[in-house]
């Protein structure tokens, strides 16, 4: 290479130059200064195509002069020749300052005039150099795991009440708090019927509370085929305001009176239930090794969530202001999509504004968690195996209902397989701090006591 194309390569290479603030927080400042003949190229090149397309009364297009062109369009060319030189300069400036922006950093700069450097000045926001605490240790605890026979019970009795069937009773018996009664009703107010106030077959529950007060109570003794005519009040905050706190009789016909047969508790109750059971003790087991999973499940949760709460306790550093409101619009992001078409616009709005008040704590846990969980990770020197990824993404597919294959596409398609491989790793680091900590089992206070 001659020593001209030294030269040219040396002032290309010197056309961006930067200078880092001293700070060390994760907030830096880096000033960028651009050679002023990279900003007179700039404003050459955007007066040459200015020349080409303007519309100019008294000359042709490509034959306006610079001096007219200046004039007529002077106030605005630096604004634009600032976007280009930023444009085409940032990520070289970024390169040469070598910090690591964690979102896009803000610009702030002057206005470019061709006989002059430019310069403008770059907020980047870098991750916090996190000192971890001894890790052996942490304090944490989580609920004792041990099979409560009360609720095992419990569950019992409800596969009884829930698997009951409804029926008929004899024709001598009447209506009991507990029953189901099918009727037709008549409302009227004043000698009126009211609209809404008629209905014919309705299934009711008595004792359930579904209609207004007395009306259930009014139907207690009644016998299948009898008519009854009930004398209530509507509430005066009742919904319809037409009927809110007046009288109203409603002439009602029962048709049917049915109770809920409740199974004996034993062997053939279990069979009943069907998944292989044979006796009622393996039903018994069944719902009692349930219940030992769930707890477990509890356990682990509260283990991890506490020794993080232990962590993050003993962990001082700054988060980038960035990732929180990024994390922030997420979370906003993720509740206008699940309450969509659930809520008119106006109220969605109003709980997102709520939302972004109240949820900037959360917002800000989370990404502490991670930070310091990337800090576990880098100094334990954690790795995802193949066929830990692998596991992960078979737990997606069989909770989604899809094969493997179509999942492990959908990763690749839309970009977010790295990100199943950083969940795999965050819960290695989470799984390796509850395994160092020391974990105090609370033992759930009796209800008798």
């Amino acid at each position: 290479m001659s020593s001209s194309n030294n030269d040219a390569a040396a002032a290309t290479h010197e056309e961006v130059q930067v200078a880092n603030d001293d700070a060390t927080g994760v907030v830096r400042s880096t000033r960028v200064t651009v050679s002023q003949s990279r900003v007179r190229k700039a404003f050459d090149s955007t007066y040459r195509q200015l020349s080409r397309t303007a519309n100019v009364k008294g000359f042709r297009k490509g034959k306006v002069p610079r001096g007219v062109l200046e004039k007529l369009y002077g106030a605005s060319i630096p604004e634009e020749i600032e976007r280009i030189l930023v444009q085409e300069t940032l990520e070289e400036a970024i390169g040469k300052s070598g910090l690591e922006p964690v979102v896009q950093p803000e610009v702030e700069a002057g206005s470019p005039a061709p006989d002059a450097a430019f310069e403008y000045t770059l907020r980047i926001e870098v991750k916090p150099e996190i000192e971890l605490p001894e890790l052996d240790g942490l304090p944490a605890t989580a609920p004792k795991v041990e099979l409560d026979a009360a609720e095992v019970d419990a569950e019992l009795e409800r596969m009884r009440e829930s698997n009951a069937p409804w029926v008929e009773v004899a024709e001598d018996v009447k209506v009991e708090n507990g029953h189901t009664v099918t009727f037709d009703y008549k409302g009227s107010v004043d000698g009126e019927f009211f609209e809404g106030g008629t209905a014919e077959g309705v299934d009711l529950e008595i004792g359930a509370g579904r209609m207004i007060p007395g009306f259930e109570e009014g139907l207690v003794g009644a016998a299948a085929g009898e008519d009854v005519t009930l004398k209530v009040q509507f509430p005066a905050d009742y919904g319809a305001e037409n009927l809110a706190g007046k009288d109203a009789e409603f002439a009602c016909t029962v048709h049917t009176i049915k109770a809920k047969v409740v199974p004996e508790l034993d062997d053939e109750f279990a069979k009943d239930l069907g998944d292989d059971f044979d006796t009622l003790d393996q039903l018994r087991s069944k719902l009692g090794d349930d219940q030992i999973q769930r707890k477990e499940r509890t356990a682990t949760t509260a283990k991890q969530k506490t020794v993080m709460d232990s962590l993050l306790e003993r962990t001082d550093f700054d988060v980038p202001p960035g990732i929180v409101e990024r994390q922030l619009n997420n979370q906003l992001q993720q509740m206008a999509q699940q309450f969509q078409g659930q809520l008119p616009p106006d109220v969605l709005q109003q709980q997102l504004g709520r939302m972004r008040e109240e949820g900037r704590e959360s917002a800000e846990r989370r990404v502490r968690e991670s930070l310091v969980l990337e800090a576990v990770i880098k100094a334990q020197a954690l790795e995802a195996g193949e066929e830990e990824i692998e596991a992960r993404f078979n737990e997606m597919a069989e909770a989604q209902g899809m094969d493997v294959k179509q999942v492990k596409e959908m990763a690749a398609s839309q970009g977010w397989g790295a990100a199943i491989e950083a969940e795999v790793l965050d819960q290695k680091a989470l799984d390796f701090l509850v395994s160092k900590a020391t974990v105090e089992e609370e033992v759930a206070a009796d209800p008798a006591e």
